[in-house]
C-alpha cells in the first residue's frame, strides 16, 4: 500500500491526468474497493496511472458498477478505476460477425447497438444494464444461456489491456479463425483485475434468437425436478434449463414447489415440435405451463436477474450435472441451479451470525468438494470477510504457478491484491 493519505493521492493522480477525471468514492460499494476513484478516458491515460501507482506503490483496482469486488474485497485499495468513460463501441463487422468495444461498455448497451442487425453477444449475467464488457470477462460472469451458448472465454477472440510498466498488451485479433494470443484471453477471463485493467475487447457475435417460449413445471422436491431435468437435458437441445427452491417460486404462483424452467426456441416449426416432445418427455401427469412472447421474456429476465442484494452469504458451485441435485440437497439452502450445467447459485438470508456464515460456507464446500467440484463465494457481508475464503484453494502446484504468474505479470504488486485464489 502507498504511504500517501488519501488527499495526496488524489491530488497527485489529479496532477497526472487532470483533477477533473479524480474523485472520492460516490457509494458504499465504491468506498468498499477504495476511497479515490480515477476515471481516465483512454488507455494511454491509464498507462500512464499505472506507471505513477507502480513508481509510488499505489494499490488499484479497476472496476464498471462497482458490484463484484464491493462483495468480495477484504478491504479497500488505494484508488479505484472507473472505466466509464472508456465505452465506445470501436468497429462491428455485421457481416463478419465481430464486435470491438471499450471494457467500459455495458452489454446492454452493446446489445442494443447490435440488435439492429439482428445480431447479439450471447451472454446473460445478471443486470445486463449494469453489467460492463470489461467485468463481463474479468469476473467471468455467466447466466442460463451458458448451456446453449457457452460462456465469455468462447465467445472472446481478442483483447487488450494495460499491464506492468503501463505496457498496451494486445492479444487475439479481430478475425474468429485468428487464434493467436488465446492463452492470454484465458489468462485474463476470471483474473479479477490482478493481472493488469481491460481496456477493449473483440466478441464473435451471433444471430439474435427468434420464437422465445418457456415451459414451467413444478415439483415437490430436489430430486424429482432434477431427474426430470436430467430427461429434459439428454432428449431436447434446451436455450437454457433452470431450477429454482421454493423461496423463489412465488413469483409464478407454485407456493411451495420447486420449479424448473427450460427455454427454448427456433422457427415456428421447430417450437412447435420442441413443444410437443417437452409434453413427451416430462409425461401426462406433469404440471407445466407454457409461456409465449412477453410473458416469457420477462419470466427469463427475472431468473436471469434474481434479486439477492442483502443476503448474507452468496456462493457458486460447480459439479458434474448428475451430481448436483444431490448437493444441493447436502447444502439445505435457497437455490437457482444451471441444470443443465451443473452450476449453482446458493443464498443464506439475513439475520445469521457470522459463526453460522462461515459453518454453512464450509459446509457448502465440503458438498461440492465430495462430488469433485468446487465452490466460490460471490458476496457476504463486509464482517464476515475476514477469515472467510472467497476460492477455494488448488494444489500446492498449482498455486505456484498462479503466484509464478502474478509475479510475471505483476511484479510492483499494485493490480487488485489480495483478491484472488490464494490472496494472491
Amino acid at each position: 500500500m502507498s504511504t500517501l493519505d488519501a488527499s495526496q493521492t488524489a491530488e497527485q493522480i489529479g496532477a497526472l491526468i487532470g483533477a477533473d477525471r479524480v474523485r472520492a468514492a460516490a457509494s458504499e460499494s465504491e468506498r468498499t474497493i477504495a476511497g479515490v476513484v480515477v476515471e481516465p478516458a483512454s488507455a494511454d491515460e491509464i498507462a500512464e496511472l499505472v506507471r505513477k501507482c507502480e513508481t509510488e506503490h499505489i494499490t488499484l483496482a479497476p472496476f464498471g458498477a462497482a458490484r463484484t469486488l464491493a462483495e468480495i474485497r477484504h478491504s479497500p485499495v488505494d484508488v479505484a478505476v472507473s472505466l466509464a468513460r472508456m465505452n465506445r463501441v470501436v468497429a462491428y463487422e455485421p457481416d463478419d460477425m465481430t464486435v470491438i468495444a471499450e471494457a467500459g461498455h455495458t452489454l446492454e448497451a452493446l446489445n442494443g447497438h447490435l440488435a439492429e442487425r439482428g445480431q447479439c453477444l450471447p451472454a446473460d449475467p445478471p443486470f445486463p444494464n449494469l453489467t460492463t464488457l470489461g467485468s463481463l470477462i474479468a469476473a467471468a460472469k455467466a447466466g442460463p444461456i451458458r448451456l446453449s451458448e457457452g460462456t465469455v472465454r468462447d465467445l472472446l477472440i481478442g483483447i487488450r489491456f494495460v499491464g506492468h510498466g503501463g505496457r498496451i498488451v494486445h492479444g487475439g485479433g479481430q478475425v474468429v479463425k485468428n487464434v493467436a494470443g488465446y492463452d492470454l484471453m484465458k489468462v485474463m477471463t476470471g483474473s479479477f483485475g490482478t493481472l493488469g485493467i481491460i481496456t477493449e475487447a473483440t466478441f464473435k457475435v451471433r444471430p439474435a434468437p427468434t420464437n422465445y417460449a418457456l415451459a414451467l413445471t413444478s415439483f415437490m422436491n430436489t430430486g424429482q425436478a432434477f431427474e426430470a431435468a436430467g430427461g429434459l437435458s439428454n432428449a431436447i437441445p434446451l436455450i437454457h434449463l433452470e431450477i429454482i427452491s421454493p423461496g423463489f417460486d412465488a413469483k409464478f404462483g407454485r407456493s411451495g414447489r420447486f420449479l424448473m424452467l427450460a427455454g427454448f426456441g427456433g422457427s415456428g416449426a421447430e417450437v412447435q415440435y420442441l413443444r410437443t416432445r417437452i409434453a413427451e418427455v416430462l409425461g401426462s401427469g406433469a404440471e407445466t405451463e407454457l409461456l409465449e412472447g412477453a410473458d416469457a421474456e420477462s419470466a427469463y429476465e427475472w431468473l436471469r436477474d434474481i434479486d439477492v442484494r442483502g443476503a448474507a452469504l452468496v456462493a457458486q458451485m460447480a459439479v458434474l450435472p448428475a451430481e448436483l441435485g444431490r448437493c444441493l440437497e447436502l447444502c439445505g439452502s435457497e437455490f437457482r441451479a444451471h441444470a443443465g450445467s451443473g452450476i449453482a447459485q446458493m443464498f443464506l438470508g439475513g439475520g445469521r451470525t457470522i459463526k453460522k456464515n462461515y459453518r454453512e460456507a464450509e459446509r457448502w464446500r465440503e458438498a461440492a468438494h465430495g462430488a469433485q467440484g468446487h465452490l466460490r463465494i460471490l458476496g457476504a457481508s463486509p464482517a464476515a470477510r475476514d477469515d472467510l475464503n472467497f476460492f477455494d484453494e488448488p494444489p500446492a502446484p498449482t498455486l505456484n504457478l498462479m503466484a509464478r504468474m502474478k509475479a510475471a505479470f505483476d511484479p510492483a504488486g499494485i493490480f487488485n491484491p489480495a483478491c484472488f485464489v490464494g490472496g494472491l
